[in-house]
């Protein structure tokens, strides 16, 4: 008797063990392969069917919500496609307030503001383009905000400036680079980034005989942070960035290696009320929106998967 008392309160002890939702890894945030601001662990729905089935190990569910399609490092602003404000870094900062974000360039003035994880990237740029002796750069503008960006509207008109939100400059993650000693388009540093700006993850926006594309004249100097493996297949297949996410839509699945890390890409539409996603389990990835309809997976590859 006392045996099966035992038991039963064994028994009842393990039904109590609570259980934990899958949830995403990687860092926070948009500073490497980690989490956007819209996303959650999906909770699974139980039925009768499913009490005894073995639960996935090797997979994990993921609920996008909607306003992700409006946050991240792809997101599309242009004429057609304004930024929402949500999409905005919060870790905007003032370069000349923060020196150790200002290494290896100058600033036109000190009121040049961009997203902190953009400004350690371009470092590492400005680093890199060091190393090979180029040494003049200056920046002459990043972020603005959306009263700035109305005046200046007002002031140049539209044949030089964008309405608010549908300028890049209202995202933070765009600046213009220039060189200290002639046009950036003829100087060394120009050279440079067009040789080498996508191996840290910026990609010139405006390019030449792109202009019926991006709706923008070719500007040299003109620079967006989207991260890698995006600039590296913007590089290798000469796409803008609108031609980048038109492709990834249409293909919805694409592979690349970098440097021997293999990444998986994925364009996942983002239906109302939220879509789940599955991702390999305990997988390093980062969720961006597109602006448009969707959001773009990109998952790091460890050495065990298939």
């Amino acid at each position: 008797m006392k045996k099966w008392i035992m038991l039963l309160i064994v028994f009842m002890l393990a039904g109590c063990e609570p259980t934990e939702e899958p949830h995403p890894t990687g860092s926070a945030g948009n500073e490497g392969l980690g989490q956007g601001s819209g996303v959650h662990p999906a909770k699974q729905k139980k039925d009768d069917n499913q009490t005894n089935q073995k639960p996935d190990a090797e997979v994990q569910t993921v609920l996008v919500e909607e306003d992700q399609v409006r946050r991240g490092n792809l997101v599309l602003v242009n004429k057609e496609f304004k930024l929402d404000a949500g999409a905005i870094p919060s870790d905007i900062v003032n370069l000349n307030d923060t020196p150790e974000l200002l290494q290896g360039y100058v600033l036109l003035d000190n009121s040049i503001r961009l997203s902190r994880q953009v400004a350690e990237q371009f470092n590492g740029m400005m680093e890199a383009a060091a190393e090979d002796g180029v040494v003049h750069f200056m920046l002459s503008s990043g972020y603005r905000d959306m009263e700035e960006q109305a005046q200046l509207y007002r002031e140049k008109g539209a044949d030089y400036a964008l309405p608010a939100g549908y300028s890049e400059h209202n995202l933070g993650l765009s600046m213009d680079i220039g060189s200290t000693q002639m046009p950036i388009d003829q100087s060394p540093e120009g050279k440079w980034l067009q040789e080498h700006a996508w191996k840290h993850g910026f990609i010139l926006r405006y390019p030449k005989d792109k202009t019926e594309i991006t709706g923008i004249q070719y500007e040299p100097w003109h620079f967006r942070y989207v991260g890698l493996p995006h600039s590296l297949i913007m590089e290798e297949k000469r796409f803008t960035l609108e031609e980048y996410l038109m492709f990834l839509k249409k293909e919805k699945a694409y592979s690349t290696t970098v440097e021997g890390q293999q990444y998986d890409i994925r364009y996942v539409p983002v239906a109302n009320g939220g879509t789940v996603i599955e991702l390999p389990q305990n997988s390093q990835y980062e969720l961006s929106g597109s602006n448009m309809d969707g959001v773009i997976v990109t998952v790091k590859r460890s050495g065990g998967d298939r």
